[in-house]
């Protein structure tokens, strides 16, 4: 082991080392050896040897030996005293004295290892500089705190009383959280006040690291100690219930039934963060008394959560035939609705087949709006199609809702509070993927208490409702497997917002022949049974159903025909209980007169030609639509006499701002090509020219009727009668082109109930007679026309027919 390079040092000392495997002996330390080690003995024989031979103290150095390298620096140890250790083995007891620096090695008597030494000399100021002062003043302070952590009050006088700033560095060499290279440090730190700021650096850490480990360990003893509390707290609070129940004469099963909701969330079969939601509240309805308020909402809401069909799913019919075979039993007609059920089973099918039922957390639910006017079975619909998919099925009635909680449900802090009608729906369904019709979507209100629509947005969005928040339940409500049939009259009452994220599908009515089909096969089955009879008891006539079809309720739906059939059944019940008609009876068409009275909309073409509208120039025929679907519309049209009238236009019907304006262009086109339609446009000078629109309680507007209005105005200045069995519809501009419309299906549907032949129709809504069923195309002759001159070649009468000029309004 020689010196280290550059050194300069007389070697005095000749002594035998004692390693030391793992340890480290600072000078002023008293350690007891273990004489069994071969080595340790040799150097403790050899320097008695040597000891014997100068009269003193046996001499070793004291060495450090990490990973089989000695240290360069040692420390000079007596030995004290050989003996026995307490376990019996033998041992000699060492100081160890100063330290050394270590040289060559050398020979010396007996198996030790002999080198060179020389002492390290340490110079200390003296007095003390003040920031020495301190610093012994802060190493103190820390081996107090120290010592009397682990209850060494003894030793803290002894610490107190150094007062040499290198025995109290080295001092720390007992500390038994240092480790060995730390010590070998402090060893090889010749200089004290180095020494002492090393020795305070590693003390504090050892603090600081002594602070965080109590620290944690006073928070694991806390949550054990308030685990251990609480269930003592609950093994007490059961025991005082028991006995106020007893004392109460209420029987313990039915209380413990009640209440423990631990058990019930812990068995159901709930998601992660409701079990979560559920536990929690659970804890707080323990730590609250009985007489608490909020005890019984705690229990209103785990009755709810557990009552929820969380991970219950019914299984798809994927039998597609079979579903369309439903569909087709179940209602006539509306081909559109049943090809998008049709379509969506499908492609849920191929979905599940190919392991793509849930993408991005999102399942494969549809939200349809069926819009159409009353009686066409858009509710009814809705059943259906819950049993052609095989699922539960759940109407939730929105008619006249203007309190936004009604969909989102009330916060639990209210008295009363509910979970909205979205997850009623889901809970009385039973399953997690019903189908929910949300019957008259359009009929939705706002006030001061919100808007629901608005909260229908998040529900009807398929894009968002796999994460539904119940204001009540406060958890995540899966909705995106749920079919939402939503059904409006109005597609314009329903906000835009939330009509664009429905897919719109519209139910524009039945044709008369599909009305006879629904009589016979549904309605008429339905009303004999609720008026007690059969089948083989009364028969109706195609006819006599056709006629009440066609003349007795001219409708969109079949509401009112049904309505009139069970009048009739309940009319032929009657007489034959008071004995007036034996069973069973056919009824045809000439009884219907005796049974349910007259008709009461005969087609026009149907009526006399002196008392049809159209026996006068000035009246039009136009067709319309409404929320109960179409109508045909007539349009009235006078001339004031120039003595008596006032010069202008007037406007009566109830009309909106669209329709007035419609009037003024047909009034400026004829104004501005009169001469060309050989009109006598000289008499709108002076006169005033009055427009109007039967039904005058009901408001109309619009921009359809401009060829209407412009027909009329036409027929009277010419005097030429408008065709009766015509009907049009069409914008006007001031141009005379005539531009599209919308409704065409249903205005069509209507022309054909009212008896009319021929229709004038926009040549841009050519298209669209794609969607009119194909029997009543064969029954209407439809023109389209780009022009209003076509129209009034279409729609007036041949010149010869000339009637006089009504001058009267």
């Amino acid at each position: 082991m020689p010196a280290e390079s550059g050194e300069s040092m007389e070697f005095t000392l000749v002594l035998p080392v004692l390693p030391l495997d793992g340890e480290v002996v600072l000078p002023g330390m008293v350690v007891p050896l273990d004489l069994s080690d071969a080595e340790i003995r040799a150097a403790v024989e050899a320097a008695q040897a040597a000891a014997r031979a100068e009269s003193g103290k046996p001499k070793v150095l004291l060495v450090p030996r990490i990973d089989g390298t000695y240290a360069r620096t040692g420390v000079l140890g007596t030995v004290e005293q050989v003996g026995r250790l307490a376990d019996g083995d033998p041992g000699a007891l060492v100081k160890g004295r100063h330290r050394v620096r270590i040289g060559a090695g050398t020979t010396g008597p007996g198996a030790a290892l002999w080198v060179e030494g020389a002492r390290v000399e340490e110079t200390v100021p003296d007095p003390l500089p003040g920031q020495v002062t301190d610093l012994v003043k802060e190493y103190k302070a820390l081996a107090t705190t120290w010592l009397r952590k682990r209850g060494a009050w003894q030793v803290v006088d002894r610490v107190q009383a150094i007062d040499d700033v290198s025995a109290l560095a080295d001092n720390s060499g007992y500390s038994p959280f240092l480790t060995t290279d730390q010590k070998t440090e402090l060893l090889e730190t010749t200089d004290p006040v180095a020494r002492l700021r090393l020795a305070a650096q590693q003390l504090r850490d050892h603090l600081a690291e002594q602070d965080v480990a109590e620290t944690i360990a006073k928070d694991v003893q806390e949550g054990v100690d308030k685990q251990q509390r609480e269930f003592l707290l609950r093994r007490q609070l059961e025991a005082v219930r028991k006995e106020l129940r007893e004392l109460n004469g209420d029987g313990p099963d039915a209380a413990e039934e009640s209440d423990d909701y631990r058990a019930r969330v812990e068995a159901a079969d709930l998601p992660e963060r409701v079990r979560e939601a559920a536990l929690k509240e659970v804890e707080k309805l323990e730590r609250s008394s009985d007489q608490s308020p909020e005890g019984s909402w705690i229990r209103t809401w785990l009755d709810t959560v557990l009552e929820m069909p969380w991970n219950e799913r019914t299984e798809d019919a994927y039998d597609i035939q079979g579903a369309k075979e439903i569909l087709d039993a179940e209602h006539a007609g509306l081909e559109d609705v049943k090809a998008r059920i049709t379509e969506y089973l499908a492609v849920r099918k191929r979905r599940g087949e190919r392991g793509l039922g849930v993408i991005g957390g999102r399942r494969g639910g549809a939200v349809l709006a069926l819009v159409g006017p009353p009686g066409v079975g858009k509710t009814s619909l809705g059943e259906s199609v819950a049993h052609a998919m095989g699922r539960k099925f759940v109407r939730v009635a929105l008619g006249g809702v203007r309190d936004e909680a009604e969909i989102r449900g009330h916060r639990r802090t209210y008295v009363g509070a509910l979970p909205g009608r979205i997850v009623r729906a889901v809970k009385e369904a039973g399953s997690m993927n019903p189908v929910v019709l949300l019957d008259e979507i359009d009929k939705v209100g706002s006030d001061f208490r919100g808007d629901p629509a608005a909260a229908l947005l998040e529900v009807l969005d398929p894009a968002q409702n796999h994460t539904f928040r119940d204001h009540y339940l406060e958890v995540e409500l899966d909705l995106s497997d749920v079919v939402f049939l939503a059904t409006a009259n109005v597609l314009e009452a329903i906000p835009e917002a939330l009509a664009d994220r429905m897919e719109i599908v519209r139910l524009d009515g039945y044709t008369e022949d599909e009305k006879v089909v629904i009589a016979r096969d549904h309605l008429l089955p339905r009303q004999l049974e609720r008026a007690g009879l059969t089948g083989d008891e009364v028969t109706l006539e195609e006819g006599a159903l056709r006629k009440l079809a066609g003349e007795y309720t001219r409708e969109a739906g079949v509401r009112t025909l049904e309505r009139t059939v069970a009048r009739l059944l309940r009319k032929v019940a009657a007489q034959h209980e008071l004995g007036e008609r034996e069973l069973p009876f056919t009824v045809g068409e000439e009884d219907l007169r005796a049974l349910v009275g007259r008709p009461h909309h005969v087609p026009e073409s149907a009526q006399d030609p002196a008392e049809r509208r159209t026996a006068v120039p000035g009246v039009a025929t136009g067709l319309a639509v409404t929320g109960a679907g179409g109508d045909v519309l007539y349009v009235e049209a006078s001339l004031a006499d120039p003595e008596t009238g006032a010069a202008g236009l007037t406007l009566t019907g109830q009309l909106g701002d669209v329709m007035k304006e419609s009037a003024q262009i047909a009034l400026s086109f004829l104004r501005s090509h009169g001469a060309e339609l050989e009109l006598p446009v000289a008499d709108l000078k002076d006169r005033g020219v009055h427009i109007h629109f039967p039904a005058g309680a009901v408001p109309k507007d619009g921009p359809s009727a401009g060829i209407t209005m412009t027909t009329a105005l036409a027929s009277l200045l010419s005097g030429r009668l408008v065709r009766t069995d015509v009907a049009m519809t069409g914008e006007v501009s001031l141009t005379g082109r005539v531009l599209p419309i919308g409704g065409l299906k249903q205005k069509l549907l209507a022309a054909h109930r009212a008896g009319v032949t021929t229709v004038v129709i926009p040549k841009r809504n050519e298209p669209d007679l794609d969607d009119v069923p194909a029997e009543v195309l064969e029954k209407l002759d439809v023109h389209a026309v780009t022009d209003v001159r076509q129209v009034l070649e279409l729609a007036l009468a041949p010149a010869a027919t000339v009637a006089k000029v009504p001058v009267a309004a």
